[in-house]
C-alpha cells in the first residue's frame, strides 16, 4: 500500500503579559474556521484566508485592546505564521511560488508568495480611511511583517487599482488565502525541496 503522506497540522501558542494567542491549523483542510480575536473585522479577514485556502483554522486571541489594538494583531500574525511553518515540514515537494491577481468589486490587488523560507513583506497598499468595522487599517502592514516572519515566507501585495477600505483589504487576505494554498500544495513530479540548493532555508 503506498504511504499516506504525513498529516501538515500545527498548534502553535503565545502568552505574554499582553496578548494569549491560541492557533491551530490543518493545511489540508476544507475551510472551516473558527475565529475569536476581539476584533471583527479582523475575524473576517482571518475567516477568509481560511476558506480561500481550503484551510482548517481554530484560532482565539485575547489582548489588551483597552490599551490599543497592536499588540494584539502583532502576536496573531507571529503565532499564525509559526503555524503555517510548523505544519509547512521540511517543505520537500511543494509548488513554493504562487501569485493571484484578485478583485473584489472595484479593487484589484495582486498577491504574490514565496515559501522558501526567506521572511520578506513589502507592499503599497493606500487605504482610503483609516478605521474599518472597528479595525485600525494602518495595522494590516504589521500583521502582514509578523507573518512573514513566523512563517519564513516572502509576500509581496500590489494595489493596482483602489476604492472602499473593507474591499481592498477583502481582497488582499482572499488573495493570501489563494496563493498559499497553490504554494504550499505538493507537486507530484517533485523530490525533495523546490530549490536549486537542495534545501530551503
Amino acid at each position: 500500500m503506498p504511504r499516506r503522506p504525513p498529516a501538515r497540522r500545527a498548534a502553535r501558542k503565545r502568552k505574554t503579559k499582553e496578548t494569549d494567542v491560541q492557533v491551530r491549523l490543518d493545511l489540508d483542510g476544507r475551510g472551516a474556521a473558527a475565529i475569536r480575536t476581539g476584533l471583527p473585522f479582523l475575524d473576517h479577514m482571518l475567516e477568509l484566508v481560511a476558506v480561500h485556502g481550503l484551510f482548517d483554522l481554530r484560532l482565539k486571541a485575547t489582548g489588551d485592546l483597552d490599551v490599543d489594538q497592536h499588540h494584539t494583531v502583532e502576536d496573531i500574525g507571529l503565532v499564525l505564521g509559526a503555524a503555517i511553518d510548523e505544519a509547512l515540514g521540511k517543505r520537500e515537494r511543494i509548488q513554493r511560488y504562487a501569485s493571484i491577481t484578485l478583485p473584489m468589486d472595484e479593487c484589484l490587488v495582486n498577491v504574490a508568495v514565496d515559501l522558501g523560507g526567506r521572511p520578506f513583506f513589502a507592499h503599497d497598499l493606500t487605504p482610503k480611511t483609516r478605521i474599518v468595522g472597528g479595525f485600525d487599517s494602518t495595522l494590516v502592514p504589521d500583521f502582514f511583517i509578523a507573518l512573514t516572519q513566523g512563517a519564513r515566507m516572502t509576500l509581496h501585495v500590489t494595489q493596482l487599482r483602489g476604492g472602499n477600505t473593507h474591499h481592498l483589504l477583502e481582497a488582499t487576505f482572499k488573495g493570501l488565502g489563494r496563493t498559499l494554498s497553490v504554494a504550499s500544495r505538493a507537486d507530484p513530479r517533485r523530490q525533495g525541496p523546490p530549490s536549486s540548493k537542495g534545501l530551503l532555508t
